[in-house]
């Protein structure tokens, strides 16, 4: 019997039918203010239908106007006819290089219906050059609220015409009156924008270009010219090398330029027996140093003496050396072993004295190195010390009448900035063509912006015979123009910087097409030898044994991993990234070792909260430079008589307040010598660090870093030095591997991905933490919330120092203790790291258990396993009682304690419009409350699965990556299918090397570690 009975949704139903009714059938109640978004206040003349609202809704606007502007917006493109190469929700990759002054690579970028968000590398063949962090960073650099958005002159806002008109009418004006026209560039390594500054120059006799390298190579370059005949640099290729000698340089870090990892770790990795030598003498402790075989701690003026003493023995010369009787016997056996390689041996040296440069080329010349080649010289470096010089010189004299600058900024990297800015009041006309109103530009008569390289169409030879190109993926977001474009408008030229590159290019890619280049990014040509000659070596190994150490303690400045010469300053990824060697945070210090420490009275403490504390000290010159209230970190490893401190800090102009942090190195930077004679003296307070990691050691651990030497590796059976944890099972011993606590699933079919991580080819670099932070919405925390170990980064790296001199000694030590006092006192003492330690990187993750810990605690099943082996995170679920986190081992899980995003607590990039244009958008943004953790990047797999899907096809060995694995230029990353037993992944996890961390836990990880092999 049917019921005729009403009833109601809710009491306002009862009591107001008719407005309910009108809500139920209105989806739209009140008028869509469309004025906002198609500035038309006609539109607005009548209602609006859900269909129009939706074509409305529809469009995409171009990224900068919707980026820029809280207000309406004035222009779009609507969707009418899509073009055909976007597909919303696809994204499209773009091959482009890079080159900063300092930074340079071969990239892939990624962009998503018109925004760039992520950098990948470039893998086609001769695109050798791979990205590190700082360059992974600079994706977020292009969304910097910070830049300059359009023209100033006298600190005025004003327009490019006047711009243009202005800087013609002082070129002039000083070609008739005979001033100098001056161009100080950094090394730009794009020959179209060298043509157009030397057709400037032909027709203007009065006008000069200065290359200026914040960072100086200019001994390097001064002793190749010297020998070549050409202003460049010699490209390396350790994997060629089995014996390599490295005295004072760190090749793995910034020395001439990096990019030497992938080459430094194919002879890393252990192959039919065999690995690679590497020897480093060095002051500061550097990943170069980090990774040797045999590390020497020295300082500089040692350094020197031993680089005698190898010429010496690897020549069969007799030049007097002063060095130790304990440090001449290690260097001698290097200096023995190298010569025994022949070929196969390598020498470099980041001293920057032009003798001990000659002695680097007169050692490889006689060695005939493999890895030493003329063949395609690195162009990426052209600096000149003493032109530099002579421009102050001339600017303080007032025969510099227009000084057009272009990505340099001398008023903060110049140590005698005072003389560089007195000289620039003397200038009638100086313009900055800078990305930011940055300390030079806000001097400068113009300030211009210029438009970030992702904007930017332009050429570059990173190395003699390629030719790479730079194209833009993003119209530029502000009112900015090329340096190109300013140099074209001022040489008479018509046309754009676009039409005039098209048509140099054919000058270098004969052979070949511009839409080819352009698309592949990079076009290599014929190898192009650089032939010279002989200098006096003789001569120059003479005077550099006449160097003696100054006065005091040896300052050693340095650019460090993350903030490199500073140009990034105003970028959050960069500024929390976690030094490798340190650990530590926005920051930089000077590092000082213990033995010096004790003598000063500095020390090092971790505090009741778990944070770092440290001393402050202050440094002096003798020539009265000083640098105040520097925070101290004690550093194993640090040569005795020697500290160290690195550039790219203390910046103020067109930083945002939470970036402004640190002090300004290159102040003590003078002469552009990298080593100073200063005095440290203890000041009041303490400083408060933010470190990611509270232990120095290893303790004795070795089940979580495995290794061994090569000779144990090649003689014993794995069972020895990659032994299988035991547990006991009916009161036997057996191996954990065996026993489950749970019943294992078949994971047979499908894919099951796995992570192998190799330790050999690691080196710290931290290009894989910024990768994850761009393809990941990782937010920033700051200092204050990294101190209290709330930092959000999916992926760390570990390092470790042993505490006695090697790991095994460590182990040794372990072994050795008897009763629970000695356990207890031991254990304390193991804490404390050597002071010449072996050093060990290793990257966790969140390791995908298949018995995770995490899974069986969670009251909600927030965390879950797949079938293809990754542990899934639903946040909707989450409610936050960190279960998990308290039960996972390996303690990956991050937990929001704020919401990050739109926060002006936070106010770096995600509180604001433009810097939430690089959020991914396949990627969930997290909000209070919720555990996170690395996901594999299923985003990346599923992407992966879908393409290969599309085209009918298995998906191919090496598809399937992450985002720590694709950025890995060393190789030590591999992600891929275990089921797919042709794989590289699955032939790692099967190798004798391959183990899981913490292993007799019995999480079953699919992560894989390989054992660290040392060729000692």
């Amino acid at each position: 019997m049917s019921s005729n009975k009403k009833y109601w949704k809710s009491v306002e139903e009862l009591e107001n039918g008719s407005i309910v009714e009108a809500l139920r059938n209105n989806e739209f109640v009140e008028e869509i203010p469309t004025d906002e978004f198609l500035g038309n206040a006609d539109a607005m003349s009548s209602s609006t239908s859900r269909r129009d609202f939706l074509k409305y809704v529809g469009f995409s606007t171009a990224a900068a106007t919707l980026a820029a502007c809280e207000g309406p917006v004035n222009k779009s493109i609507p969707y009418v006819l899509q073009p055909e190469q976007i597909i919303p929700g696809v994204a499209d990759y773009y091959a482009t290089s890079v080159f900063d002054g300092f930074d340079f690579a071969n990239l892939l970028v990624k962009t998503r219906e018109g925004r760039p968000i992520k950098i990948d590398n470039n893998t086609i063949s001769g695109a050798k050059f791979a990205a590190n962090a700082r360059i992974h960073a600079s994706i977020l650099s292009l969304y910097d609220n910070m830049r300059l958005k359009a023209p100033k002159v006298e600190a005025k806002d004003s327009s490019w015409s006047v711009v243009d008109s202005k800087i013609k009418s002082s070129i002039a004006d000083a070609k008739a009156k005979g001033g100098q026209v001056v161009f100080l560039t950094n090394t730009l390594a794009s020959p179209s924008t060298e043509k157009l500054i030397a057709d400037f120059i032909a027709a203007n006799p009065n006008a000069k270009h200065v290359v200026y390298d914040a960072v100086s190579s200019s001994a390097a370059l001064d002793a190749f010219e010297t020998v070549y005949g050409e202003r460049a640099l010699v490209d390396y290729d350790f994997s060629k090398a089995s014996l390599i000698v490295s005295v004072g340089a760190d090749f793995l870090g910034d020395w001439q330029g990096g990019g030497f990892d992938a080459g430094y770790a194919q002879g890393r990795i252990p192959k039919n027996g065999k690995m690679s030598r590497h020897f480093q003498l060095e002051a500061n402790m550097t990943l170069s140093g980090a990774a040797a075989d045999k590390r020497l701690p020295m300082s500089v003026a040692n350094q020197k003496q031993a680089l005698v003493l190898i010429y010496n023995i690897i020549t069969g010369s007799s030049v007097s050396v002063n060095l130790a009787p304990e440090l001449k016997a290690e260097v001698t056996k290097a200096a023995q072993q190298l010569k025994a390689a022949g070929a196969k041996g390598l020498l470099v040296s980041g001293i920057q004295d032009k003798n001990a440069q000659l002695l680097v080329l007169a050692i490889n010349q006689v060695l005939a190195s493999e890895a030493f080649s003329t063949v395609g010289t690195r162009q990426i470096r052209k600096g000149s010390d003493a032109q530099v010089a002579q421009l102050v010189a001339d600017m303080k004299a007032g025969s510099v009448h227009t000084l057009i600058m272009s990505g340099v900024n001398p008023v903060y990297t110049l140590a005698d900035s005072a003389s560089f800015v007195e000289g620039l009041k003397k200038v009638k006309t100086s313009v900055a063509l800078s990305l930011k109103e940055d300390e030079t530009a806000a001097v400068a008569t113009i300030a211009a912006p210029v438009p970030h390289y992702l904007e930017s169409w332009g050429d570059l030879v990173l190395t003699k015979g390629t030719y790479s190109l730079t194209q833009p993926t993003i119209r530029p977001l502000f009112d900015t123009k090329q340096f190109q474009d300013v140099l074209m408008s001022i040489n008479g030229l018509t046309g754009s910087y676009y039409d005039y590159l098209k048509a140099y290019s054919s000058n270098y890619i004969v052979g070949s097409t511009w839409n080819k280049v352009l698309h592949d990014g990079i076009f290599v040509g014929a190898p192009q030898v650089t032939s010279g000659g002989t200098a006096d070596y003789a001569s120059a190994a003479n005077e550099l044994a006449k160097s003696k150490a100054g006065a005091g303690l040896e300052l050693v400045l340095y650019t460090k991993t993350g903030m490199g010469d500073g140009q990034q300053a105003n970028n959050p990824w960069l500024q929390e990234f976690p030094d490798p060697i340190t650990r530590v945070s926005w920051d930089n210090y000077v590092t000082v070792s213990n033995t010096d420490a004790k003598t000063l009275g500095l020390s090092n403490e971790i505090v009741a909260n778990g944070g770092l504390n440290g001393s402050y000290a202050t440094i002096a010159t003798a020539d009265g430079a000083k640098l105040e209230n520097v925070p101290v970190i004690v550093q194993p490893g640090q040569a005795v008589g020697t500290v160290g401190l690195a550039f790219g800090y203390g910046r103020k102009a067109a930083l945002k307040e939470e970036m402004q942090v640190g002090l300004n190195a290159y102040t003590l930077y003078k002469g552009f010598n990298e080593v100073q004679s200063v005095e440290l003296v203890k000041a009041a307070g303490e400083h408060e660090f933010a470190c990611v990691q509270g232990q120095k050691t290893l303790m004795g651990r070795g089940d979580i870093i495995k290794e061994t030497t090569l000779e144990i590796f090649n003689t014993k059976d794995s069972k020895i030095w990659n032994e299988t944890p035991k547990v006991s099972l009916d009161h036997k011993e057996v191996e954990s591997t065996t026993v489950d606590l749970w019943e294992s699933f078949d994971r047979s079919v499908g894919h099951h991905f796995n992570l192998s991580i190799d330790l050999n080819a690691c080196t710290g670099c931290g290009a894989c933490v910024i990768a994850c932070h761009a393809e990941n919405n990782v937010p920033v925390v700051g200092k204050s919330e990294v101190r209290r170990s709330r930092d959000m980064h999916w992926l760390r790296i570990d390092r470790y120092y042993s505490s006695e001199e090697t790991f095994e000694g460590d182990n040794e030590r372990k072994e050795g203790i008897a009763g629970l006092s000695s356990s207890l006192s031991t254990f304390n003492e193991m804490e404390k790291a050597s002071d010449n330690p072996q050093v060990a990187f290793q990257p966790v993750m969140c390791q995908h258990c298949n018995h995770a810990p995490c899974e069986t605690v969670c009251p909600v099943a927030a965390t879950s396993h797949g079938r293809e082996g990754q542990n899934h995170m639903a946040y909707n679920r989450c409610v936050g009682t960190r279960y998990c986190a308290n039960n996972c081992p390996y303690k990956v899980r991050r937990f929001n304690w704020f919401l990050y995003n739109k926060n002006s607590e936070f106010d770096y990039h995600m509180n604001d419009d433009l810097g939430r244009m690089v959020l991914n958008p396949d990627v969930n943004v997290r909000s209070r409350g919720v555990m996170e953790k690395c996901s594999m990047c299923i985003q990346m797999t599923q992407a992966t699965k879908l393409k290969a899907k599309n085209e009918g096809r298995p998906v191919a060995d090496g598809e399937f990556q992450t985002a720590c694995s694709n950025a890995c230029s060393s190789g030590a990353m591999i992600f891929g299918d275990v089921n797919d037993k042709e794989s590289k992944v699955a032939k790692l996890a099967a190798d004798e090397r391959s183990y899981h961390l913490l292993e007799h836990i019995g999480t079953k990880p699919n992560v894989v570690y390989h054992v660290k092999v040392r060729n000692t």
